[in-house]
Order: structure tokens, then C-alpha cells, then sequence
């Protein structure tokens, strides 16, 4: 065992095998200092996460961008929560499900529908319920959900459009959820309030 440990903790060209760098602006290669400093206008600091996606550029610019058209989708701001919450949670994402909680409390998102989201418990707005069902449903079944399922979507006052812009605010949430989870990204201070671990 102390041969597999010592294997998996060396060190080739200096970058450690185990750990992630948090990228500074300064640390950070050249083309993702200026993506930092555009995180840093845009929420007050570098988010750990953005630190660890700068390693490589087209993953932060990736991101950066996903977030900004997830919130051009014409999801409200409490079904906007509702699929990156629910998301996060199905994924175990520790550091996802605090900073969006974060979010969704600046965004002035009730307190219940978080709660709920995070708790997994049932919302309290149906409209928002099917969101959510559906959301977990494309999630887990790589998107082959079933024509009742569609229909209860439909029903309850979704479109086309919104279906497909699921898919697109999954997208962003799969990057985040699947990073922080390879890289055991540490909370940053303007989230530890709102500490999760899914039960």
C-alpha cells in the first residue's frame, strides 16, 4: 500500500498529482488572467473554482460563457435555481450547492425554495416541482425521458424552448459539479454559511 501512496503522490515536472492549484491572477497562465480579472469585476472576488478551471483556459472561457447565457434563458430567476440546485445536488457537488445557494439568495430567490431544493424535499410551487422532476429525469436518463413526462412539462405551462435551455443550463452545471468533485475544490469564505454535504 505504501508503494501505491508513494505512485499516486509524486511529483512529475513539479505539478503534484494529487492537488489542484486555486490560480491567482498572477499565478495563473497568461490567457486566463484577464478571465479572472472578468470573474473578479462580476462577483467581487475569484471564485476556488474559477482558480482551478484557469489551469486551463478554454475550460474557464468555457464556463464563464455557460453562465452568462444561462442567465439569458428565459427561466425566471427561481427556475433558474431550481435547475442549477437540483443539478448540483444529484451530483453530490459540495462547492455548487453553497455558491448557488449564495447566488440564489442575492438573486432574492425565497428562502423555501431553497431549503427545499437543497434538503430535497417537495417545492412549494408545482410549476416549479415538474422543473425539477423534469430536470432529474433528462439528467439521469441521458435524456430519454417518456412521452407522460414531457406531457406533465408541457402541461404545466413549459415549452420546447425551455426543454432544450435545461439542457443548456445542465451543460454549465455538469462543468462545475464534475471539476469540483475531481478537485476537491475548498469553499471560499463568502460560502462557507452555506455549507452542504448530501446525505
Amino acid at each position: 500500500m505504501s508503494t501505491l501512496n508513494n505512485i499516486f503522490n509524486v511529483n512529475i515536472k513539479g505539478v503534484s498529482m494529487t492537488t489542484f492549484t486555486i490560480h491567482t491572477k498572477d499565478s495563473a497562465p497568461a490567457d486566463s488572467q484577464p478571465l479572472l480579472k472578468k470573474s473578479e469585476q462580476e462577483m467581487g472576488m475569484v471564485p476556488n473554482l474559477h482558480g482551478i478551471m484557469a489551469e486551463s483556459p478554454a475550460t474557464l472561457e468555457a464556463y464563464q460563457t455557460l453562465h452568462n447565457l444561462a442567465q439569458q434563458t428565459s427561466f425566471t430567476k427561481d427556475e433558474l435555481t431550481v435547475v442549477w440546485l437540483s443539478v448540483s445536488v444529484e451530483h453530490g457537488c459540495g462547492y455548487c450547492v453553497p455558491a448557488h445557494t449564495a447566488i440564489g439568495k442575492k438573486m432574492e430567490v425565497d428562502d423555501k425554495i431553497i431549503s427545499a431544493l437543497r434538503e430535497e424535499k417537495p417545492l412549494p410551487d408545482n410549476k416549479l416541482e415538474t422543473l425539477r422532476d423534469t430536470t432529474l429525469s433528462i439528467l439521469r436518463n441521458r435524456s430519454n425521458i417518456s412521452d407522460n413526462e414531457r406531457e406533465r412539462f408541457y402541461l404545466a405551462g413549459y415549452t420546447h424552448q425551455h426543454l432544450l435551455e435545461i439542457v443548456c443550463v445542465m451543460c454549465q452545471k455538469i462543468m462545475s459539479n464534475y471539476i469540483n468533485n475531481l478537485a476537491q475544490t475548498p469553499l471560499d469564505d463568502a460560502f462557507k454559511d452555506f455549507k452542504w454535504r448530501k446525505e
